[in-house]
């Protein structure tokens, strides 16, 4: 059996056995750095020497010449290791959420069963040898062909030429076609697995009946926890804004773009951020409603009761004669249970706050924010 413990969406598969097995990886997840080293010997120095030698790496050789290609240098430099060195922190972030479900007594004995289930189902699933396969038939097949009908360039680039409807692909983009855009793009649909597993064990545990507590002092009724899992995907969101932001200034600088001319596809990033990161957060609301409704009905016939008690004992009848009222327990229980009150009161109905929000939105739009030195002279931006 899973324990929560035991949760983690990093530590098995095939490819991470591959880490093991190769030394560029020890248990559980460290030599990031040897990672990061190894992935981009195979997906960018090959280009390189390969524009060298085919001498198509310099201005001048062509159109668009591999040392001023931004979009290669940020996918294979910035956003591939960034999907690397989030392995480390999803692994640290998200093992004690789920372990906090059960640490809390959030889960009934009844339920946990289930709670059970979500978690072997999931590693399950991270642990498929036909999942990562599929992944990458799905890549050479359908990846591949996405990628020809699309990028057929206006002119001559370092990896190949227009060939009609097709692209001439040089040494170069025959290395960069056949095995670095599809490194890349396994890594980034492994994390879209892992992320939608994520989403599955958070889908199945908001459907449980989970024992909230409307007084918890974090205002989420003990489920304050779950805005730690928001910042274990930043380096992926971040990974997917230097990409974007790549694209957009060789839009720029050799289509003659405008910054401006790309507000609709950085805009709809950030909102996809916030939506796979935030929106499954959102099936606790109702956990978090009902539970503020009831405490707010339940603390209010207490507060009532106390308060009619006290007042009966010191306003309307006789003071106690052996009781002083100054320092008395009475005064400070009453206090005690307003503070509760209002605990209760300001129970938030979203398991996140405005930081959250801030959070991704940064980590999604930052990469981009070099791109704004296109629009404003850097003398300008100083003064």
């Amino acid at each position: 059996m899973n324990e929560p413990r035991d949760f983690s969406l990093v530590l098995g598969g095939p490819l991470y056995q591959l880490w093991l097995r190769t030394r560029v990886a020890r248990p559980p997840i460290d030599l990031r750095m040897r990672r990061v080293l190894v992935l981009a010997l195979i997906a960018w120095l090959p280009l390189l020497v390969l524009s060298v030698v085919g001498a198509r790496a310099w201005p001048g050789s062509t159109d668009v010449p591999f040392l001023y290609d931004v979009e290669v240098h940020v996918r294979f430099l910035v956003a591939l290791p960034l999907l690397v060195l989030a392995e480390s922190i999803v692994h640290l972030r998200l093992a004690p959420v789920i372990q906090a479900f059960t640490e809390r007594n959030l889960v009934n004995d009844t339920d946990r069963p289930r709670f059970d289930k979500a978690i072997a189902t999931a590693m399950r699933v991270r642990n498929s040898v036909v999942v990562e396969v599929l992944l990458l038939v799905f890549i050479f097949v359908a990846g591949h062909a996405i990628w020809r009908s699309h990028s057929a360039p206006m002119g001559g680039t370092w990896y190949g030429s227009p060939d009609g409807t097709d692209v001439r692909l040089t040494g170069a983009g025959r290395w960069y076609v056949f095995a670095s855009l599809p490194l890349y793009q396994f890594l980034l649909l492994r994390w879209v697995l892992r992320m939608g597993l994520w989403i599955f064990v958070l889908i199945r545990i908001s459907r449980l009946d989970l024992r909230l507590t409307p007084t918890h002092p974090d205002r989420y009724g003990g489920l304050g926890f779950l805005g730690g899992s928001v910042d274990a995907f930043l380096p992926i969101l971040a990974s997917l804004g230097a990409v974007l932001g790549g694209g957009i200034a060789d839009r720029i600088f050799f289509e003659g773009k405008r910054l401006i001319d790309f507000k609709f596809e950085i805009g709809g990033l950030v909102a996809f951020g916030a939506l796979v990161v935030l929106g499954p957060l959102l099936l606790f609301s109702g956990h978090l409603t009902r539970a503020r409704r009831r405490g707010v009905r339940e603390y209010g016939v207490l507060a009532n009761r106390y308060g009619q008690e006290f007042e009966d004992k010191w306003l309307r009848g006789a003071p106690p004669i052996d009781e002083k009222l100054l320092g008395n327990a009475d005064v400070q229980s009453l206090a005690d249970l307003a503070s509760g009150y209002d605990v209760v009161r300001e129970m938030r109905t979203l398991p996140f706050g405005v930081k959250s929000l801030v959070s991704v939105a940064a980590a999604t739009a930052a990469p981009m924010l070099p791109l704004v030195l296109t629009m404003v002279p850097i003398d300008e931006i100083l003064k």
